[in-house]
């Protein structure tokens, strides 16, 4: 078969996708999430550490990009969509999944979005209004910092964007949209402003407070500021930052130390 004709930015044209269904199946919907539910989508990057099962919320909604179908199987969910070019995932995997009855939609190799962004795409589409993105630290540097890049996408701005990332929890915080932040009092929080200035930022429960502050895109200014209880929440204006706890998961385990006791 002749390869597509590539657009003028050099990619190849984006092609509907190949939904797999059995023999007599009728063509199906996306699934629809019901409204303020939740949506989880599993990225890949590598293995993922099976304790944050227990801190994902009950979701109406699981879709998986690629080999992020490794995920639903340490995490214990079944994915009800498998997007992506899956050409990181065994042929028998796949056809695993479809007959356990997870819809399957191949996408070509040669496009010009990647799996997560697909993926992310497919819960929006379903109607989802809170996403919550589970993704391995390992991998490409590329794909990881194009993973955490693809959150800030102006097109998700109604969405309320969340996420772990190997052992770190992040969030996108936006105008109207503001984040809050849930730890053990001295762990380490960061503020990381995505594509451009990020203004309007109020802080409180953070050490180094911020009143209307601002950040401008590639500033170290708001790394490793640090929680001084167990609670936080950052709001701005303009923008969009990166509110990220890189030992989230530790923490996680202090707490229910804690509880424990």
């Amino acid at each position: 078969m002749d390869a597509p004709s590539p657009t003028s930015d050099g990619r190849a044209p984006r092609q509907d996708p190949e939904t797999k269904r059995r023999p007599g199946q009728p063509p199906e919907t996306p699934p629809r999430t019901r409204p303020s539910e939740v949506a989880l989508v599993l990225a890949a990057g590598g293995p993922v550490d099976p304790r944050i099962a227990r801190a994902l919320p009950a979701a109406s909604l699981v879709v998986a990009a690629d080999s992020g179908l490794s995920q639903a199987r340490v995490l214990g969910v079944r994915p009800d969509l498998l997007v992506g070019d899956l050409d990181s995932v065994e042929p028998g995997e796949v056809a695993s999944v479809a007959a356990a009855g997870t819809r399957v939609e191949r996408h070509p190799v040669e496009k010009d979005q990647i799996d997560l962004e697909i993926a992310l795409d497919a819960a929006c589409d379903a109607g989802a209004t809170a996403i919550v993105v589970v993704a391995g630290a390992g991998g490409r540097l590329d794909m990881s910092l194009a993973n955490l890049l693809v959150l800030a996408l102006p097109r998700y701005a109604a969405v309320h964007l969340e996420g772990w990332v190997g052992t770190a929890w992040v969030a996108v915080a936006r105008p109207g949209n503001a984040v809050e932040v849930h730890g053990t009092p001295g762990e380490i929080v960061s503020l990381v402003p995505v594509g451009g200035l990020a203004g309007g930022i109020t802080t409180s429960g953070l050490r180094y407070p911020l009143q209307t502050g601002s950040l401008t895109a590639g500033t170290t200014r708001g790394v490793s500021n640090e929680l001084t209880g167990s609670s936080a929440t950052v709001s701005l204006t303009d923008g969009v930052l990166l509110v990220i706890r890189p030992d989230a998961l530790n923490a996680l385990d202090a707490l229910d130390a804690l509880e424990d006791r």
